[in-house]
């Protein structure tokens, strides 16, 4: 008997196990950061929980446009956010407009789902209104509830949350806007190369 339930649970981890590392290539987001964070993140993409904005984050991964946008916010314990495609790049960034922009595309009705807000997962940043996300993201650096239900997820770090948890940070007195800030160098779809 006892034989038995080892073999069933050493079954049951291997299955936990094969669940959490089968993202397929197309469906991690890989970011290259530079500044006092290096390094690159993976981010296994959740279609099944935010299909539209899993889409939209491709979309843009593949025409470019995350390429050199900044960390613009990021709050000591909370989240990092860029995505600002508009308004955020290095490129003659100006601290006061970043977090107003997003991409040429539409905004995008919310996928709010039960999936908690916890360390390493990614959801889309968005205005007041619930249907406001486009291009803007954060990650988070530690569980919050207060996002739950209220903010669509769309990913969660599978691989350099190290480099998450090392992105300069803002300052507490401004919202998290940052001066000087961290770049996401690079952004692609793992498929892609």
């Amino acid at each position: 008997m006892i034989r038995f339930l080892t073999t069933i649970i050493s079954v049951v981890i291997l299955g936990l196990a094969t669940v959490v590392s089968a993202a397929e290539p197309e469906n991690i987001l890989m970011i290259e950061v530079e500044g006092v964070a290096n390094g690159v993140i993976e981010i296994e993409l959740l279609p099944e929980l935010a299909p539209a904005h899993v889409e939209r984050i491709k979309i843009l991964a593949r025409d470019g446009v995350y390429n050199d946008v900044v960390f613009h916010r990021v709050i000591e314990g909370f989240m990092a956010q860029t995505g600002d495609v508009k308004f955020g790049k290095r490129e003659g960034f100006k601290q006061r407009y970043a977090g107003q922009g997003g991409s040429n595309y539409p905004d995008l009705p919310a996928e709010f789902s039960a999936e908690p807000y916890v360390k390493g997962i990614v959801g889309m940043a968005r205005s007041q209104m619930p249907n406001s996300a486009n291009s803007q993201f954060f990650i988070m650096f530690a569980p919050n509830a207060n996002l739950n239900g209220q903010y669509t997820v769309f990913g969660r770090v599978i691989a350099g949350q190290d480099i998450v948890d090392a992105i300069k940070l803002g300052s507490r007195a401004s919202n998290g806007a940052v001066s000087d800030p961290d770049v996401m160098k690079r952004v692609w779809i793992k498929a892609d190369g």
